[in-house]
């Protein structure tokens, strides 16, 4: 990038940033569950009508794009999708912040307030920057990130990558792990894809003295976890990544009770869609072998999340090198893969795409707490990192 624009650019972000820097914190007081993010919705309109940049609301009920368009724009130009996410999360706030939630029970503990402020200041920089823009940019603030079925799965149903057709997109997430001022990448497979896994077991309850008269349904349960676990594990390519998790086992049975029903719930993550529904299938046939066996009822519901995050190889190494020429080498970190799920994927199921990750911690300042604890939050200053990240890809 010339230096004369980078300059231009870093001079701009210093102007507006006690202003970003305010729509987060008044994001970030007020916090909305996953589609109903009406509120949130409006003030992103707001904000995007005082800077003169023309856009649509209520897409997918809560969301909003628009249009910056080049100096040299035509109405069948393809352009560039940069996207951040709305909605916050069910967990009450323990900061003690002047701009602490206000909405009982919710917070933005996974950083979207701090996505939505990035991608308005980096709205207002690229709208000013027309002449420079050889696309036009497309502005994609997305509901429901965080609860199935993905807003963005829904933002794809409502045509947001056509009219003008979306040719590359590219989304951030904070990112506790790194402080404050360093970026991380990765091309390739990054992130997995995720499931639900609902398991209903239906027994004959009793005495516990008496087990030959019952259908014990915690010894059911007890061989699908294990034996589904070994299962996958012993036919599993070596090469494809995969998580199968069961984080909840109830049955109200007591100590001479054999209970007559059983809960499983757990969650099965991967990066390879055909060996996903292979999976699904031999849980299927397990849990029905597992009926037969014991005589009593499986009842396997498979809840498809996700699909797995791939980034373009060729944008990221662009977007790297971008990164490394203006925020230093030692700034920028190649990612390990990571085995949660972020329903970006679905955009990079349809084009090529870059999701990288802003670092947000200040170690010092005992800023480092994870994503979705109650008390996370953000050094401040990242955000100026997160808007010169996204105009460079913009601009790239």
């Amino acid at each position: 990038m010339k230096h004369k624009l980078n300059s231009l650019i870093l001079n701009k972000i210093e102007a507006i940033f006690p202003r970003i820097v305010s729509y987060r914190e008044y994001l970030h007081q007020h916090p909305e569950l996953s589609f109903q993010e009406f509120k949130t919705m409006g003030f992103v309109a707001e904000k995007l009508t005082q800077l003169g940049i023309p856009h649509q609301t209520e897409v997918a009920e809560t969301g909003i794009v628009a249009i910056i368009k080049a100096s040299h724009h035509s109405e069948n130009q393809n352009c560039i999708g940069l996207r951040a996410d709305l909605d916050a999360l069910p967990i009450q706030e323990e900061n003690n912040v002047a701009y602490k939630s206000l909405n009982d029970g919710i917070m933005h503990a996974c950083g979207h307030d701090v996505h939505t402020s990035v991608l308005l200041g980096a709205a207002e920089i690229l709208n000013d920057l027309k002449e420079e823009l050889s696309q036009p940019i497309k502005l994609i603030f997305q509901p429901g990130e965080e609860t199935n079925p993905g807003g963005a799965s829904l933002m794809i149903d409502a045509g947001v990558l056509e009219n003008p057709k979306v040719e590359r997109m590219y989304g951030l997430h904070v990112f506790p792990e790194f402080e404050v001022g360093n970026l991380g990448i990765r091309s390739g497979l990054y992130m997995a894809s995720s499931d639900e896994i609902h398991v209903s077991i239906q027994g004959i309850g009793g005495h516990g003295a008496l087990p030959e008269k019952c259908v014990n349904p915690l010894m059911m349960g007890a061989s699908f976890v294990i034996e589904a676990k070994e299962l996958l594990e012993s036919i599993c390519p070596l090469e494809v990544p995969h998580v199968l998790t069961f984080g909840r086992f109830e049955a109200l049975g007591s100590t001479n009770v054999i209970p007559s029903t059983c809960e499983i719930k757990g969650t099965f993550r991967t990066m390879d869609e055909e060996w996903r529904a292979l999976a699904h299938n031999k849980l299927i046939a397990l849990a029905e072998k597992i009926s037969n066996d014991y005589k009593g009822e499986i009842k396997l519901t498979i809840s498809k999340g996700y699909p797995f995050l791939k980034n373009d190889l060729e944008l990221t190494l662009q977007l790297k090198s971008s990164f490394e020429a203006n925020f230093g080498k030692d700034k920028v970190h190649d990612l390990p893969i990571r085995m949660t799920a972020e329903d970006f994927a679905f955009y990079s199921q349809k084009i090529p795409v870059v999701f990288f990750r802003l670092g947000v911690a200040n170690a010092q300042r005992g800023i480092d707490y994870g994503v979705h604890h109650p008390r996370f939050d953000i050094d401040q200053n990242a955000i100026k990192t997160g808007i010169h990240a996204m105009v460079l890809a913009a601009i790239q």
